[in-house]
């Protein structure tokens, strides 16, 4: 039994180390085979160009992976999407817009501009308003005009600066009034200046030898006059005043052309240009110097 027993391990013990040697040699020839085609993929590196590209197969058998890993698609980023603008927010651009398009200034401009210059605006434009209005009721009711000549003296000077109150509006003349006249028949219609003695109906006589003047049968009292009337012209007297006339005389009773002449006689209502009522810049001359005490009212 013990020798049965000892030929069966060493059966065994053969088996094994049989085994082991076909194991070797076959693990010897794998090996043997790597080397070689390692050798031979070695000579051809060599003859193929520098940038060509190695059959995967070969680096598989070597267990290396060339598959590339795939790059994780980017997904597109959603675009921000403003949110829309509420419903007031909408109306009030639209009425900016609107009052931009109205004015033809950008919208920028309307809010750069500070309170205080859109009053100023607001106060130039008004004023400029109030400005034509009182031309145009200037125009109107008034008249300027320009003294000539001395026949006014001490009342009014060459060169004075008058201010009418215009025909239109001025009425029935009375007596001690100063107009502004233009007579067809003096000068060719150069405006004159005179105060009215007698209006229609008043009959007028002057004595000459004393230079009073008489009005109705009455003597009127002049304290404006310079001199004495004593000067005839050519009219006789006592003179009634035609219907719709003025009798008139110069202050300056020594130097001035009047009704006494009778290249003027008397004069027409509707040849009355205005009644003085105002002097507001003085004039002079070689024996009057300026004097702006004079500026105010003319009676």
């Amino acid at each position: 039994m013990e020798n049965l027993e000892h030929n069966e391990l060493d059966t065994m013990q053969e088996n094994v180390s049989a085994e082991m040697d076909n194991t070797s040699a076959q693990l010897q020839f794998d090996l043997a085979q790597i080397v070689e085609n390692v050798a031979k993929r070695e000579e051809q590196k060599k003859l193929l160009p520098i940038d060509t590209v190695w059959d995967e197969d070969f680096f598989n058998s070597l267990g290396i992976d060339l598959t590339e890993p795939e790059e994780p698609e980017e997904e597109p980023e959603e675009e921000a999407q403003e949110p829309e603008p509420v419903e007031e927010e909408a109306e009030e651009a639209e009425s900016i817009e609107a009052a931009g398009e109205e004015t033809g200034e950008p919208e920028e401009t309307e809010k750069k501009k500070d309170p205080w210059q859109k009053s100023v605006l607001l106060y130039i434009h008004d004023l400029a308003y109030l400005l034509a209005i009182i031309i145009v009721v200037f125009l109107l009711l008034f008249r300027v005009v320009v003294v000539s000549g001395s026949s006014m003296k001490n009342t009014l000077f060459n060169g004075d600066y008058l201010l009418l109150i215009n025909n239109v509006f001025y009425g029935n003349p009375k007596q001690g009034d100063v107009i502004v006249a233009s007579k067809d028949s003096f000068k060719d219609g150069a405006p004159i200046v005179k105060r009215v003695i007698a209006t229609e109906g008043q009959t007028v006589h002057i004595d000459f030898e004393n230079g009073i003047v008489y009005v109705d049968g009455k003597e009127i009292h002049e304290p404006y006059i310079l001199g004495s009337t004593t000067m005839e012209e050519g009219v006789s007297f006592p003179l009634t005043v035609d219907e719709g006339c003025v009798f008139v005389l110069g202050d300056n009773r020594g130097d001035s052309k009047d009704s006494r002449d009778p290249e003027i006689g008397l004069i027409d209502k509707r040849e009355i240009m205005g009644k003085v009522v105002f002097l507001f810049f003085p004039g002079h001359d070689r024996f009057q110097q300026r004097d702006f005490g004079r500026i105010g009212v003319v009676s």
